[in-house]
């Protein structure tokens, strides 16, 4: 896109200047002192006249001036990085009194995420009309994966396309953080697309609520760095934290109504993220349990078991079941976690011993040789079929996931990887091995737990930038790379053991630079071209 004066890239304004150079020197060097009368030249030998009696009329015109260019555009500084960016000579574009957000002919969908954007950038909306001069135009169509886009910056205008409408709303989160960082969008062409398909934050509310105000604003935080999966435990021993209709006996003191529900979920739609409900069993049911201490699970000795349900009544299973149906028509997403971690009965040397009603249920179900991990493999297979019902993926732990036994877990269940340390977790590469989709909320790297109990430390955003990858699912050593196309995703997750720990705020400034390297890993793949510092710097101007 280089740009020339008139002159041409080779006919320069030079010559003409040594033209006007001789000419002057010509007038100047018959020797006559300044001031005085020029005599009269002598004629030429072929009748003309000297160059110093050229008439006035015939001197050459002003040089005039090129016109202007410019150095190639450099890719617009934004978190996460986009992936590709082809540079143009020009002068990018920028926010102006004039300039308007507008969404093309049959792109009319995009309405919420052009208001929006006229929004953050104090532009004005308007509407479905044809693009100007100084104008943002969104649209809808062309090829690319799901949540890809193309953002073109050329002659004063912006044009952001997608096949679907995350992608186009992702491009605009590229806009608003080029101008928030530098007043400018750079010039050229951004083509960008996820690496990974399910990249978020995960929110225990059961152990300490947070309120709507503040999960809104986590939703916005992570919109803006184009992550799109909410994960939210709300129910666990310590509390039941969303309005039930079918049981509200369980529901504790402090929670969400419906209605707030509702309105984080639109907040959350516009944002193109998905809210993932859970609801963790058959462990971790203590405000459950303590409406329904009959479904408690008891030992040999008739000791009970902190949160733990009795899986071998089919009233346990019926009141899981009817609260797994009555959110999951709460929540629109396609997914419901259904935890299936930390099951007491199989902390103990012999749980058949210690839990014999749970081994008898075992083996009339299952037959002679099933045992009491078996039944609660069952648990979850039939959780995870009342979810399928319900239209929706399940999700569970990976130490819900059992080696051998007689009942192996349903292949479309998705593997929610956070441990290798608790009783039946097994290496990350096994599940993979098996052909099953896994997402990586590694505890080595991912697990903000509230007070740092059982040797947890506070994740930095540093170490994930630096050391952690999608590949990295457990531990720091990374899992063979052929199986990068079975790892969905991550998120990071906020676990509130000790709630009183830290306060929201403090929750939510030190999940900031976390959430944000973690956004860059599972956007990108490539290393970061960035030093950590020049990545935190960044981090904080665009956001």
């Amino acid at each position: 896109m280089m740009r020339y004066s008139i002159w041409g890239p080779h006919k320069g304004p030079g010559l003409l200047a040594a033209a006007v150079a001789l000419v002057t020197v010509a007038a100047c060097s018959n020797g006559a002192p300044t001031g005085a009368p020029t005599p009269p030249s002598p004629p030429t030998s072929s009748g003309g006249t000297s160059a110093s009696a050229v008439p006035t009329s015939a001197q050459p015109s002003p040089t005039p001036t090129p016109s202007r260019t410019y150095p190639l555009s450099t890719a617009p500084r934004t978190v996460p990085a986009v992936r590709d960016h082809e540079a143009a000579r020009g002068p990018g574009w920028k926010p102006t009194p004039t300039a308007g957000i507008v969404v093309a002919a049959g792109s009319e969908g995009l309405a919420d995420e052009a208001r929006l954007l006229a929004g953050e950038l104090k532009i004005a909306y308007r509407g479905a009309v044809a693009a100007r001069a100084g104008d943002v135009e969104l649209a809808l169509g062309g090829k690319g994966a799901p949540e890809s886009y193309t953002l073109t910056t050329r002659d004063d205008r912006v044009r952001i396309t997608g096949p679907d409408q995350a992608g186009v709303f992702y491009g605009t989160r590229t806009l608003k953080q080029s101008v928030k960082g530098s007043g400018a969008m750079p010039e050229g062409t951004v083509v960008d697309t996820p690496a990974k398909p399910q990249r978020g934050l995960n929110l225990d509310i059961a152990r300490k609520f947070f309120t709507a105000e503040w999960i809104e604003a986590r939703l916005r935080e992570m919109a803006d760095l184009k992550l799109n999966q909410f994960g939210l435990h709300f129910s666990d021993d310590q509390g039941f934290r969303i309005a039930s209709d079918t049981h509200p006996e369980i529901v504790s003191e402090q929670h969400l109504t419906k209605a707030e529900v509702r309105r984080i979920l639109a907040l959350a739609q516009t944002l193109h993220i998905t809210v993932v409900p859970e609801i963790d069993s058959p462990g971790h049911l203590g405000a459950v349990l303590r409406a329904h201490p009959d479904l408690q699970l008891r030992n040999v000795q008739g000791t009970p078991r902190q949160g733990a349900i009795d899986i071998s009544k089919p009233a346990s299973a019926r009141i899981v079941d009817e609260l797994l149906r009555e959110y999951a028509a709460l929540f629109p997403g396609g997914w419901f976690h259904v935890g299936a971690d930390e099951y007491q009965a199989l902390t103990v040397r012999s749980p058949a011993a210690s839990y014999p009603q749970l081994a008898a249920a075992a083996r009339q179900r299952y037959g002679p040789q099933a045992a009491v991990q078996d039944l609660a493999e069952g648990w979850l297979n039939d959780r995870a079929a009342v979810v399928r019902d319900t239209g929706k993926v399940a999700k569970a732990w990976n130490d819900g996931f059992f080696r051998g036994g007689v009942v192996q877990a349903d292949e479309g269940i998705e593997v929610e990887y956070w441990t290798g340390k608790e009783i039946g977790a097994r290496p990350p590469a096994e599940y993979l091995a098996e052909g099953r989709k896994v997402v990586n909320l590694n505890d080595e790297y991912l697990y903000y737990v509230l007070g740092e109990p059982n040797q947890f430390t506070y994740p930095t955003g540093r170490r994930i930038y630096e050391q952690w990858t999608p590949l990295v699912l457990r531990g720091t050593t990374p899992v063979p790379a052929r199986y990068d196309p079975q790892i969905l995703g991550g998120r990071l997750a906020v676990w509130c053991d000790l709630s009183g720990a830290q306060t929201q705020a403090q929750v939510a400034n030190g999940i900031r630079m976390p959430l944000a390297a973690l956004a860059q890993k599972v956007w990108d793949p490539a290393k970061p071209s960035m030093t950590w510092e020049q990545f935190r710097t960044l981090a904080t101007r665009v956001r």
